[in-house]
């Protein structure tokens, strides 16, 4: 083996001085460098979308609701006690939702309102995180809060008057004319996403006011659950507790195309990339073969010398590995470096061009990155192996040489 790697070292050397045989040994190295590199940033993206899933959305999204479609829920502090005694469920709190145009000096904006309990909210939501404004824990009946790109729609500022036009749904003629409310906007969520278009907050009690429920009736209870990615196999569990006639809802039904969306891009990214560094590796075949043929006068004495065909084979195997063994330690660094900057360098991007193609598509307007030394070992380890295959066949073709033939010539 000590042999194998001198030999090995020394035919390396001899390549970098020649011409096509050191050109394809180069391309090799490189194609593999840049597949790993590739392939670890890319990951880095997709667990960063995935932690800010949790992170952000999921903090802030419901993780279960229960709603009544007919009658409304009564006596519901009864209700949340009653779901609460489930060991999975962290927190519970009555709302209602509502479907309602916004409007302002003539324009009009179609927004999800949910009235909350203002001083429960907490338990349930993290959203207080990302209003500008007042908080929410101090929202009262007369007040408002509204997705920023709601307000930016609308041209309106904190501090205006904003009518809300709710559908009267008591009213016997179906094209009744809708309840009109007036409330001042406190407050506006700023999460970068989605829910800026769509969301507006107000107090519970008004909102039971314009339907004309009572205090203790509400039409759903919001859940919040310690364990989110069983969210709906604990609402349906802890949704027989409840004597009421309800719909079961999840953030699966709401947003769960978007994380399965992001494991499907983690699966792509993996097959993809694999398949560029299995381009990458065998590429290493025909720079492995060109070699053989290139040192065909060398193997043949090195064979008339005494030297075995496990010498021969061990020789040319070791230099395929060490080809990729370079590509893939320069990937990984390359590759780190790159995932550990590309929130700062996305940004960067998005200055000079002004555009940031992320606002308002997806929860975050930035571009996530974290990087799992698991996936570094994995990617690491992929190629390698890939490489390793690769060089058995020209290794094996040298094992085959016939010095007499050879030398004759």
């Amino acid at each position: 083996m000590k042999l194998s790697w001198f030999l090995s070292k020394r035919f390396r050397q001899s390549n970098h001085h020649s011409g096509l045989v050191g050109f394809l040994s180069k391309a090799s190295t490189i194609g593999v460098m840049l597949g790993v590199s590739v392939l670890i940033v890319a990951l880095s993206v997709v667990n960063g979308f995935e932690q800010q899933l949790v992170q952000r959305l999921l903090s802030v999204v419901a993780h279960v609701e229960y709603h009544a479609p007919e009658k409304p829920i009564k006596n519901w502090p009864s209700k949340i006690a009653l779901l609460e005694q489930h060991q999975q469920i962290a927190a519970a709190t009555p709302q209602i939702k509502l479907t309602a145009m916004v409007q302002f000096k003539g324009q009009l904006k179609a927004a999800q309102v949910e009235a909350i309990l203002p001083s429960e909210y907490h338990k349930v939501s993290q959203l207080d995180n990302y209003v500008k404004g007042q908080a929410i824990a101090s929202l009262q009946e007369h007040e408002l809060i509204l997705g920023k790109q709601i307000a930016k729609t609308l041209n309106a500022e904190v501090g205006d008057k904003i009518t809300l036009l709710v559908a009267d749904e008591q009213a016997e003629q179906p094209l009744a004319a809708p309840k009109r409310v007036t409330l001042t906007l406190v407050g506006l969520v700023d999460m970068g996403g989605p829910l800026d278009q769509s969301l507006a907050l107000m107090h519970l009690a008004k909102a039971q006011q314009i339907l004309g429920l009572t205090p203790d009736e509400v039409t759903d209870i919001r859940v919040s659950v310690l364990d989110v990615f069983s969210a709906h196999y604990i609402a349906m569990q802890a949704g027989r507790l409840l004597p009421d006639l309800v719909y079961v809802n999840s953030w699966y039904r709401s947003q769960g195309s978007l994380y399965q969306d992001i494991q499907m891009v983690r699966t792509i990214v993996y097959l993809v990339v694999f398949l560029i560094i299995a381009v990458a590796s065998f590429n290493i075949v025909s720079s492995m073969v060109m070699e053989v043929k290139d040192k065909q006068a060398d193997i043949a004495i090195l064979k008339t010398m005494g030297a075995r065909d496990s010498t021969i084979f061990s020789t040319f195997a070791l230099q395929g590995i060490g080809y990729a063994m370079v590509g893939s330690l320069l990937g990984t660094f390359i590759g780190v470096v790159l995932a550990m900057n590309v929130p700062d360098l996305f940004q960067y991007w998005v200055s000079l061009s002004e555009h940031n193609p992320l606002d308002g598509v997806y929860f975050v307007n930035f571009l996530p990155t974290k990087l799992q030394w698991q996936d570094v070992l994995v990617t690491v380890a992929g190629t390698l192996s890939i490489a390793t295959l690769a060089t058995l066949y020209p290794a094996w073709r040298a094992t085959k040489i016939d010095p007499a033939v050879v030398l004759g010539n």
